[in-house]
């Protein structure tokens, strides 16, 4: 038998006590139930049950976080650091079964008004089991071609409605502008009005005719995702076409149609995390960056998206910069992923994100901040550039600009 454990971190709420609210958790997600049962002998429950390792108080709430639990006599609402630990034994290596016993039924608990899955500690077993990123940094910098610098890229626009020859032009027109990296959006996958293969056949002979131009073959994301088998199908015919990347919507398709994207894959994977929000956006509900991005790199993913600094939707600068860093540090003995830095950014962020992060090892896609360049697509590709060589070399962007054309109307346009 073996005695490995998987330890879990949460930040609970509760009406009730924390060492009940913390019981029940474990219960729930191992041996018990909300009754004692006959088969529950000390054996089985010696052998199988979760353990309360740790609870730390935190400051108390006056008002439930969520709804739905249980009132507290008092009009206390306990908050707390807990940690579980499961034995390896119940769950083994499947990530899909991981989810079930560290989340899972935990969310609707009556006991709790507040649960968010902090970190995960797992045994050796999970980085021996599944394969992680095939490629991560140092591969997608070597088929992208770029290094010393990130890698710049942008989403084709309109999001929807483009027929697969005006997808085509636009991917040409961007590649070349020079753009290292051309993504679908996650809204264009295998639709009637673009369908998959007729997109991928139209793109990258586009995108050939382009490199026969520039000299090199920007590395184009083409959105696989679907039902598995076409998924599957539609990861063998990117590589039969010459192409460098395949993005999913992850949270669409799942662990474990991600893993067996990363098995059938001879390329990068391009993990888009749209559907994000509703996992993590209420303080004490959902999960961690952390804990999400763990999983999607064991499952196999090369390329995680993070949102950017001053971004457009709702994460505050702290949390994007917290999962970039989650991205960049090895992680179950598998090696750093490239962050994706994306949403609203331009010229404008990179001084801030180069000085937060200390490295240029991430992606910078850039759509309005490029597209939008008063000057056009080509110039609004250089001003990236010059952003990012001004933060290396520590100058100033609006001193670089004094020189560079394009840096200074981007600026002019996007600083905030």
């Amino acid at each position: 038998m073996s005695t490995a454990r998987i330890h879990a971190h949460y930040v609970i709420e509760t009406g009730g006590s924390l060492e009940s609210a913390a019981a029940a958790m474990a219960g729930e997600q191992s041996t018990g139930t909300f009754v004692a049962l006959p088969g529950e002998t000390p054996e089985l429950h010696a052998r199988h049950a979760a353990t309360v390792e740790r609870i730390t108080p935190l400051d108390d709430a006056v008002v439930p976080s969520l709804s739905g639990a249980v009132a507290s006599a008092d009009s206390r609402y306990r908050r707390a650091e807990v940690e579980l630990s499961f034995p390896l034994e119940n769950v083994g290596t499947a990530l899909p079964n991981l989810l079930a016993t560290v989340a899972g039924n935990l969310f609707e608990l009556q006991q709790l008004s507040g649960i968010r899955l902090e970190a995960l500690d797992l045994p050796p077993a999970f980085g021996a089991a599944h394969p992680g990123p095939q490629f991560g940094i140092e591969g997608t910098r070597r088929l992208a071609g770029v290094q010393d610098r990130p890698i710049i890229g942008t989403i084709i626009k309109p999001s929807v409605g483009l027929t697969p020859d005006e997808t085509a032009a636009l991917a040409g027109d961007l590649a070349r502008a020079g753009l290292d990296f051309i993504k679908d959006d996650e809204l264009m996958a295998n639709s009637p009005h673009s369908p998959f293969d007729e997109r991928l056949s139209a793109v990258m002979h586009s995108l050939q005719d382009a490199a026969d131009d520039t000299g090199a073959l920007a590395m184009y994301a083409v959105n696989v995702t679907d039902e598995l088998d076409e998924m599957l199908r539609h990861v063998d015919a990117v590589a039969e076409a010459g192409g460098t990347c395949v993005m999913v919507s992850v949270n669409a398709v799942g662990l474990g149609a991600l893993r067996a994207v990363r098995e059938r894959s001879s390329l990068p994977i391009h993990a888009h995390r749209n559907g994000w929000g509703a996992m993590t956006r209420h303080p004490l509900l959902g999960y961690s960056y952390a804990v999400w991005s763990q999983l999607w790199r064991l499952a196999g993913a090369d390329q995680l998206h993070v949102n950017g600094l001053r971004n457009k939707f709702w994460e505050p600068d702290a949390s994007v910069l917290r999962s970039a860093r989650a991205c960049l540090r090895p992680e179950n003995g598998h090696p750093a992923v490239m962050p994706v830095f994306s949403s609203a950014q331009s010229a404008d962020q990179a001084a801030d994100t180069y000085a937060a992060l200390g490295t240029v090892d991430l992606m910078y896609v850039c759509g309005g901040g490029i597209m939008a360049h008063p000057d056009g697509p080509a110039a609004g590709a250089t001003s990236i550039r010059q952003a990012w060589r001004a933060a290396v070399d520590g100058v100033p962007a609006s001193e670089y600009a004094q020189t560079h054309a394009e840096l200074a109307a981007a600026l002019s346009l996007f600083a905030r």
